[in-house]
């Protein structure tokens, strides 16, 4: 992390996480309207609680998962399960993070967040794009 910019810092995690490509469409889409709050998110998010490294990226991974199964953001929840491949988050790690989900938070968000999941690792085997591609939030 750029301690000196922490916008810089956060670009550069959030592009290691999340892809050039999907942050090169994320910056393509912004507005005046929503600049303020992707500013926020890549100084805030990315370029501070991303940024530590206190625990991994990997676990990280698997914790924000876990939190947006149990609060049913599923796009986030997508846009996240497709990172692990850059998180080091193996599906086994996912399947660990949403069991946890069902017990904590119930049997009806893990069991939704299973099948985005299972759509996006079998999109990500086969290179095919699924419903969940298409997300229009931009963390």
């Amino acid at each position: 992390m750029s301690e000196d910019d922490p916008r810089e810092g956060g670009l550069a995690t959030r592009r290691a996480v999340l892809g050039e490509a999907h942050v090169a469409r994320a910056q393509a889409g912004t507005t005046e309207f929503d600049a303020p709050f992707q500013d926020y998110i890549t100084r805030g998010a990315w370029g501070t609680v991303w940024a530590r490294d206190t625990i991994s990226r990997r676990e990280r991974s698997m914790i924000t998962i876990a939190l947006l199964a149990a609060l049913g953001h599923d796009e986030e929840l997508a846009m996240h399960c497709r990172a692990t491949a850059r998180t080091g988050a193996s599906r086994d790690d996912i399947c660990e993070a949403l069991l946890h989900v069902a017990v904590y938070a119930g049997v009806p968000a893990a069991n939704r967040a299973i099948k985005i999941a299972k759509a996006v690792f079998a999109e990500m085997e086969t290179g095919e794009a699924t419903a969940t591609e298409g997300e229009t939030t931009r963390p």
